[in-house]
């Protein structure tokens, strides 16, 4: 039976706890702006598409129940990102708008890095959907710098 102690001696130990809260604090920021990233990000989609994005529609491109649609955009409304309007469907505020051209962009740039990493488009284009929210704006940062560099090669 292989000594599992010895190897661990070998990895560096936990770092400190000021360092190790930071990353999990970093990581709880992220997950409670990826579902808001996500909707208007959608909104901003359908709308280009169609002109107006409804709940219905909202519900059946997430592949959840129209009430979660309700309760989320009734949240969205509350933080100034959308505005519904009766018989209408919903509407991106300015705010909400910039929300999602940036999430779009990272989205894309994420995408792209994975894609010159060697990952199939349609891979890299779903893994992209998780690693966006998650990726800092120096890791950001660098991984257009990749995607740059190897475009001009």
């Amino acid at each position: 039976m292989q000594d599992l102690s010895r190897d661990r001696r070998d990895e560096p130990g936990l770092v400190d706890a000021e360092a190790h809260s930071a990353g999990f604090r970093q990581v709880r920021e992220a997950r409670r702006l990826e579902l808001v990233e996500d909707y208007v990000e959608l909104i901003a989609d359908l709308i280009g598409d169609g002109g107006e994005a409804r709940q219905v529609d909202i519900a059946a491109r997430l592949g959840v129940a129209q009430p979660t649609v309700a309760k989320m955009l009734k949240r969205l409304a509350e933080e100034g990102l959308v505005q519904q309007r009766p018989y209408r469907g919903v509407f991106l505020t300015e705010s909400g708008r910039a929300l999602a051209e940036e999430a779009r962009e990272r989205h894309r740039i994420v995408e792209s890095f994975l894609i010159a990493l060697g990952v199939s488009p349609e891979v890299a284009r779903c893994d992209a959907e998780g690693i966006e929210h998650h990726v800092s704006r120096e890791t950001l940062e660098a991984f257009r710098r990749f995607v740059a560099g190897r475009s001009d090669a």
